[in-house]
């Protein structure tokens, strides 16, 4: 509620007149700020139609600060002049002064001074009129009066082009009655109690009208993680691909489903404990499907299916040993050997969930990440469809030129990484990685040998990180977030221009 002794004032100012009052000059006649009589005009519009008040604007000069400046101590051209005594001055001094550079120039303009450069002692500056009359600081008193009638277009634009003056726009209200108009303010009741429903006094109160239009306090409520939002969009490009979305909620894997079903040979050194992370408790997966893991192992160490296999002693017990997955991969061979049980049609699964790496940490590695993996089976697929569908998936993304690059990966046959030009590096860098799945990784599931399946994959983390500007993962995921960066992340809008920046950490 504004000032008591305010409000009474402005109505009692009211009264006296027909017509109205405008803000601005009550708040120069009571020497109080503007902003102290608008806040008074709120109150009383809170209570109901005891005042009128109608937003105004209008336009006037007002001095800029070097134009106060100038009011008070003259302008630059006549504090020069003042400054030269009879017998001259040097320019170098005079150059010195703050008022000195601007000062000279005009009045050189106005012939109040000259320069004499054959000077001995180097070029000085000497006076060409015995007076001089100020009249840049004279209009300025007079706009500083608010008396503007005395000043012509032409001279009001000279001093506006010398930024001495500006034009403002100035809100006022101009207050009239309204048609509960009265000098006296009684304080309207914002709610109702049990105490004044109990004792009547209610009926004796003004309560202030409710106001419906009004936001309530905001209901606290979860908050989607900057991942879980980009996730959203993955996700929704797939589905809007046609791909069915694969059960990826058993994080622990048998070596067998991670490596050995992906004919990714026992002495790999992606198997190594320095890059995987091996189970304690169970530390072994006894329940395999017979006939598939002896075809598995036979593929292995005496070849099949037109490959020489690896041509080793291959151990159940290396494939019984229990892993955190590395890849998401392990999923797709086992729907993949699950299609091949039934009549074989052709599908488009995906997946993106999370996979385990011994990594080291750093501000782009952790041990743990999400991978993004896309899966087609159909007969008779080649390399020209993995490309014609991964211009299709990336063109979702906002990512129009690719370029792919021959790679080598254990269980795919040709092998591709995945490139787009960057527009912002002005180069071409990495955004996947994709193939052809081998034979010798297919067939011991028992799908039609004419049946081929192509893969991609990348990571989540990456373009999150770019897409929300975070330089460090572990400032999205894990005990160092930061909480309130999860409540001010906006909605994730894959576009050309963030998705472009994929695979650049």
């Amino acid at each position: 509620m504004a000032d008591t002794g305010v409000v009474e004032t402005l109505l009692q100012r009211i009264e006296k007149v027909d017509d109205g009052v405008d803000s601005l000059e009550v708040a120069s006649s009571l020497g109080v700020d503007h902003q102290v009589i608008v806040g008074a005009v709120k109150s009383l519009q809170a209570l109901g139609d005891v005042i009128s008040a109608e937003l105004r604007s209008s336009k006037r000069w007002e001095l800029t600060e070097e134009g106060t400046e100038i009011a008070e101590q003259g302008s630059h051209e006549a504090r020069v002049f003042s400054s030269i005594p009879l017998e001259g001055l040097g320019q170098s001094e005079l150059m010195k002064l703050s008022f000195g550079k601007i000062g000279f120039s005009k009045a050189m303009s106005n012939k109040w001074i000259r320069v004499d450069k054959a000077h001995e002692g180097g070029p000085r500056i000497f006076r060409t009129v015995e007076k001089i009359e100020d009249q840049v600081r004279e209009k300025l008193l007079l706009v500083k009066k608010g008396d503007m009638t005395q000043l012509e277009e032409k001279e009001k634009n000279e001093l506006k082009k010398r930024k001495l003056l500006s034009e403002v726009t100035v809100k006022s209200y101009w207050i009239s009655k309204g048609n509960s108009f009265s000098t006296t303010v009684t304080k309207q009741e914002a709610e109702l109690t049990p105490e004044m429903i109990a004792n009547g006094s209610w009926k004796e109160k003004k309560f202030k009208p409710y106001n419906f239009e009004a936001l309530g306090v905001a209901p606290d409520c979860g908050h989607l993680h900057p991942l879980m939002k980009v996730r959203t969009q993955f996700r929704q490009i797939f589905l809007e691909m046609g791909f069915t979305e694969m059960p990826t909620n058993n994080f622990i894997e048998s070596s067998f489903w991670n490596f050995d079903s992906l004919f990714q040979p026992q002495q790999h050194p992606a198997r190594d404990q320095h890059d995987t992370f091996f189970l304690s408790d169970p530390a072994l997966a006894h329940e395999f499907p017979q006939d598939y893991l002896e075809r598995v192992k036979k593929v292995h160490s005496e070849g099949g299916f037109g490959s020489q296999g690896y041509k080793y002693d291959w151990k159940i017990e290396e494939a019984q040993k229990n892993i955190l997955r590395t890849h998401t991969t392990a999923v797709s061979a086992r729907m993949l050997y699950k299609l091949a049980q039934q009549k074989f049609t052709p599908v488009k699964y995906f997946s993106i969930d999370r996979v385990f790496r011994n990594e080291t940490l750093d501000a782009t590695h952790l041990a743990e990440f999400h991978q993004i993996e896309g899966v087609v089976a159909d007969y008779g697929l080649t390399l020209g469809d993995l490309m014609g569908i991964l211009h299709q998936f990336f063109t979702k993304l906002g990512i129009t030129k690719l370029r792919f690059k021959p790679a080598y990966n254990p269980y795919t046959e040709p092998s591709m990484e995945v490139f787009s030009y960057h527009e912002g590096l002005k180069k071409w860098v990495e955004v996947g990685n994709s193939g052809v799945f081998r034979p010798e990784m297919l067939l011991p599931m028992g799908l039609p040998e004419d049946v081929s399946v192509i893969a991609w994959g990348l990571s989540l983390e990456r373009p999150t990180m770019i897409k929300y500007g975070i330089n460090n993962i572990r400032e999205l995921v894990g005990h160092k977030v930061n909480l309130q960066m999860v409540y001010d992340s906006p909605i994730c809008r894959l576009d050309s221009k963030s998705v472009h920046q994929v695979g650049v950490l």
